[in-house]
């Protein structure tokens, strides 16, 4: 049937451009010319030359406006010049394709851009046509973004079984953009690896515009390919790192039905070694011999030696300090090595005999047991004197974690530790521990990112049974917390977070139970307002009978509830309210619950926020400070 049609011959290059969006903050090179780029890409640019533009957007649609603005280069770029008249035509022809792709991802597809540079029509001039120079040089964008489109006929060829373009998206009288298309091309890919078919491809597109109906016609063929198995690992990019133990890690089964999950999740684990820069998994583009899919692993190792300083602060709990010093790779198969130590309380203590010191000596061998297993081994000095009790201790633990699914966690260790309390409310004569126990906690981490969640959930349960050799007691502390994050807004500028935990010990009296391992709570990590183990059962200080000394509990709750909102891309205000209590029984009866409330701001960087947050208790006791103000890295939860 004859119709007023305009068939897209380019079809697979400007759909495939229309899904690329514009990137001006980098450096992009055509012709070998850099068309935009920092300050120090300007000084190496030959011959420069500068322009002025004028984007007129009077005859396109208002709600694209802001689309088309981003996605022109010209305009974002005016202040750079340009290498030559050459590099004003390369730098023209650029911003046509993208505004003809930005229209496309509207599904404009009768829009038009119409170019001007010093009066003259991009589409008359002559490839190495000459402009005056002398000045900038005057450009006229004009766009007119026409009508939208909707799908017509859709039409899916090949190899592909039961799969439906209606179930990707593709549906008569739908949505038409390019990216709409590409995403559902993508998708229809997927579907077919994850049956195994490590070759599945696009093997023709076809889109034809109708400007008379205002529909897109659609056809794409695919080429599934055969079912087929993993096959050899290569690796390659490796120094340091033993190239054998990295196709180990990457844990892809050799006869195991080939899967794209598979190939992700080793790409994941590989960069979890904490070894590698950057690391590519990717199945190879034909079979082996015997009809396997090799796959091909490329790595760039980072450095293995780093050291840092950090510091915290508190107006609670003063300030600290910490420096550390790490090996990633210790002997060839990413064993990482790591010393640390800090003093805190600087500030809030003039005795330098009072201040809180710790060392401690890590270690961590990834896959002793298989890939998803990870064997650890630390030595730890502790010297702590917060208000609750004076503690020295010496500890050791061997242990091991598993990675049961990308979600599932399950750790347990062999803990020694001698402590000595010197001083604390129920024993002032202090009291010495010989402590064996074996901590085990199982996290489930359904977050969409662990340092800035926007949704998901976490959960976490802890059980670590203790005996101590030099008294005979024995209990069980047993912990559990969940945590939730739900974006409230398409975007993720304003999200929901809440968090709740409950503790519990069995077994022993309060007294028999070492101060340290007893629960407490307030401070920047708990009930925010308050000072540092400020909140629960309290009794007269033995040297001052005015002042009370927090003494722990066998058991607590917590709730914690956010409303993050990101008022820039890199900053955020982020109003908060928390409850705490803690009790001498095995379990919480909820009689003294302690309530903070504040507000924080965030600053949005690469390795997660930058926290300030500022509190005030709202049933304050005698004795408990005013407000606190609290820093750190990272959300509260």
């Amino acid at each position: 049937m004859a119709r007023d049609g305009l068939r897209l011959s380019l079809a697979a290059s400007i759909l495939a451009l229309a899904a690329a969006a514009p990137a001006p903050a980098q450096a992009f090179e055509l012709f070998g010319m850099k068309l935009f780029g920092g300050k120090d890409e300007d000084a190496d640019i030959v011959d420069p030359v500068h322009y002025t533009v004028s984007l007129d957007l009077s005859q396109a649609d208002e709600s694209i406006h802001s689309r088309l603005e981003k996605a022109s280069t010209l305009v974002a770029d005016e202040e750079r010049p340009v290498s030559g008249s050459l590099g004003i035509l390369a730098k023209a022809r650029n911003e046509r394709e993208l505004l003809v792709a930005a229209l496309y991802q509207e599904a404009r597809y009768d829009g038009t851009v119409e170019i001007t540079i010093d009066g003259r029509s991009l589409d008359t001039l002559e490839p190495d046509a000459v402009f005056d120079t002398s000045r900038p040089v005057p450009i006229t964008v004009a766009v007119r973004s026409g009508d939208k489109f909707t799908l017509g006929d859709v039409v899916v060829r090949g190899d592909v079984g039961g799969i439906s373009p209606e179930s990707f998206g593709l549906v008569t009288g739908g949505d038409a953009s390019s990216t709409a298309i590409l995403r559902a091309e993508t998708q229809i890919i997927r579907a077919l690896k994850e049956e195994g078919r490590p070759l599945a491809a696009v093997a023709d597109r076809e889109v034809i515009a109708d400007h008379a109906t205002k529909t897109l016609d659609v056809m794409m063929a695919f080429a599934s390919g055969p079912i087929a198995q993993f096959g050899d690992t290569l690796v390659d990019g490796t120094e340091a790192v033993d190239a054998e133990f990295t196709a180990y890690m990457a844990d892809i089964e050799r006869g195991k039905t080939y899967s794209p999950e598979d190939v992700e999740e080793a790409r994941e684990r590989l960069l979890a070694l904490g070894v590698f820069d950057s690391v590519t998994v990717r199945e190879q583009d034909k079979l082996a011999a015997d009809g396997s899919i090799p796959v091909d692993v490329r790595v760039s190792e980072r450095k293995f030696r780093y050291f840092g300083v950090g510091a915290t602060v508190s107006s609670t709990d003063g300030a600290g300090i910490e420096g550390y010093w790490g090996h990633r790779n210790l002997f060839g198969r990413a064993e990482k090595l790591r010393l640390e130590g800090s003093i805190s309380r600087i500030g809030e203590t003039a005795d330098y005999k009072d201040l809180d010191y710790k060392a401690a000596l890590l270690f961590e061998k990834p896959g002793l047991v298989g890939p998803a297993s990870k064997f650890t081994y630390d030595i730890k000095l502790v010297s702590e004197h917060p208000e609750a009790y004076d503690r020295f201790s010496f500890s050791t633990g061997a242990g091991i974690s598993y990675e049961i699914t990308k979600k599932q966690t399950l750790s347990g260790q062999l803990r020694v530790e001698y402590t000595d309390i010197s001083y604390e409310p129920l024993h002032p004569d202090g009291k010495k521990y010989l402590l064996i126990s074996t901590p085990i906690e199982y996290v489930y981490d359904a977050r969409d990112d662990k340092l800035n969640p926007k949704k998901g959930w976490r959960a976490l349960a802890y059980v670590e049974p203790t005996y101590d050799a030099l008294s005979g007691a024995t209990f069980v502390k047993l912990k559990g917390e969940g945590s939730v994050y739900q974006a409230l807004d398409g975007n993720g500028r304003v999200v929901a977070a809440g968090r709740a935990a409950l503790g519990s010990i069995v077994g022993a009296s309060l007294s028999d139970i070492p101060a340290d391992r007893r629960f407490y709570s307030g401070g920047g990590g708990s009930v925010r307002g308050y000072a540092y183990q400020a909140i629960g059962p309290r009794v007269p200080d033995p040297a001052n009978p005015n002042k009370f000394l927090p003494t722990g509990g066998r058991s607590y709750a917590e709730a914690s509830a956010e409303l993050r909102v990101q008022v820039t891309e890199s900053f955020g205000v982020v109003p908060f309210i928390d409850a705490g209590t803690v009790s001498e029984d095995q379990f919480p009866d909820f009689s003294d619950v302690r309530v903070g409330a504040g507000v924080g701001v965030r600053y949005i960087t690469p390795f997660g926020p930058l926290r300030v947050d500022a509190a005030v208790p709202l049933n304050r006791r005698p004795g408990d400070a005013s407000f606190g103000i609290y820093a750190g890295i990272g959300q509260a939860f």
